[in-house]
């Protein structure tokens, strides 16, 4: 699947029961079309308790940031602070990303 997103990129969810909450990308599988950000889509993880070398004892429950579909998500405007999508504009010779839409400034992202 051809995203335009990338790891680090601030995204806004659009859909879901994380609509409208913002973060950072930790992660991006282009193959399945699935993008992970950072304090959306947590998940309860059961950690098994393990004993460590120094005698400390770890695990529990921890919360993870689960998957989300990265139609699901819209890129940040840095200037306009507003979701945009993205385009592609050539600028000397390379392929830059650009935002686009209706409150969108059309600065480069890259």
């Amino acid at each position: 699947m051809k995203l335009k997103i990338r790891k680090d990129d601030m995204v806004e969810v659009i859909t879901g029961n994380d609509k409208g909450k913002r973060g950072r990308i930790l992660q991006v599988d282009r193959e399945r079309g699935y993008v992970t950000v950072e304090g959306v889509n947590l998940r309860k993880h059961h950690e098994p308790v393990r004993q460590t070398k120094e005698g400390a004892r770890t695990g529990g429950i921890e919360e993870r940031e689960g998957h989300i579909h990265a139609s699901n998500v819209m890129i940040v405007d840095p200037k306009s602070n507003s979701p945009a999508r993205i385009g592609i504009k050539i600028q000397d010779g390379k392929r830059v990303r650009i935002t686009k839409g209706k409150n969108a400034s059309g600065t480069a992202l890259d």
